[in-house]
């Protein structure tokens, strides 16, 4: 017996290559209700189905497919990626959440904490140029060793006062922090599955996100 969802993501694929070749409104409005059908009410459904598997879950997200070009010198006017993201309970300055996005590219799951605000990246700073910085470097390697990729530091140099040779500088260098696996192809018919398997391995690396930072 097949999974729900399990033609999500073969159906996203298809749409945004096609909405690749046809990025403009015309071609999306034509095609708006297949959109609705194929994408956006599975997608929907899949927010809410997973939720119930995540202990506190807040609140769930369904990025819009329209690009804001005001300040872009690509205009064309729709993402070519389906994203999605639940949210954690808030127990520390962060926002914590777990992410699915989906492209012809790409199918990648992830989890941790998109742009730090002003009081959250202090609190970051002090936390990862301590002794936290040295646990939660265990935790970001082991999690490197079942085949995680961590989101690249925004900064280029380590901010004052920390000292520019920090045992912990790529981590001071961060405005946010997020870890992401590919989907095996395998997997791509089993939705549920890879987001629990995925979740269950971030489930300690959020937990400290939200407690010990």
């Amino acid at each position: 017996m097949s999974e729900p969802f399990a033609n999500l993501i073969s159906d996203t694929r298809v749409f945004l290559s096609e909405l690749s070749a046809n990025n403009n409104r015309d071609w999306f409005v034509d095609h708006k209700s297949r959109y609705e059908a194929d994408l956006k009410g599975p997608a929907l459904g899949l927010l809410d189905a997973f939720s119930q598997q995540i202990s506190g879950c807040t609140g769930t997200k369904l990025f819009r497919p329209q690009r804001d070009v005001r300040f872009s010198k690509d205009k064309t006017p729709y993402h070519t990626h389906l994203h999605m993201a639940w949210w954690l309970p808030v127990k520390s300055s962060l926002q914590v959440g777990f992410f699915f996005g989906i492209s012809p590219s790409y199918t990648r799951i992830g989890g941790g904490a998109m742009g730090f605000d002003k009081s959250g990246l202090t609190v970051w700073r002090d936390a990862v140029g301590g002794t936290t910085g040295d646990t939660l470097a265990i935790v970001l390697t082991d999690l490197a060793n079942q085949g995680f990729e961590r989101s690249e530091p925004e900064l280029k140099r380590v901010p004052a006062p920390f000292e520019k040779d920090h045992p912990h500088g790529d981590l001071l260098r961060c405005k946010s922090v997020t870890l992401w696996r590919d989907l095996p192809e395998g997997d791509i018919t089993k939705p549920i599955t890879a987001l629990t398997n995925t979740y269950q391995s971030l489930e300690g690396f959020q937990e400290m996100l939200q407690t010990d930072i």
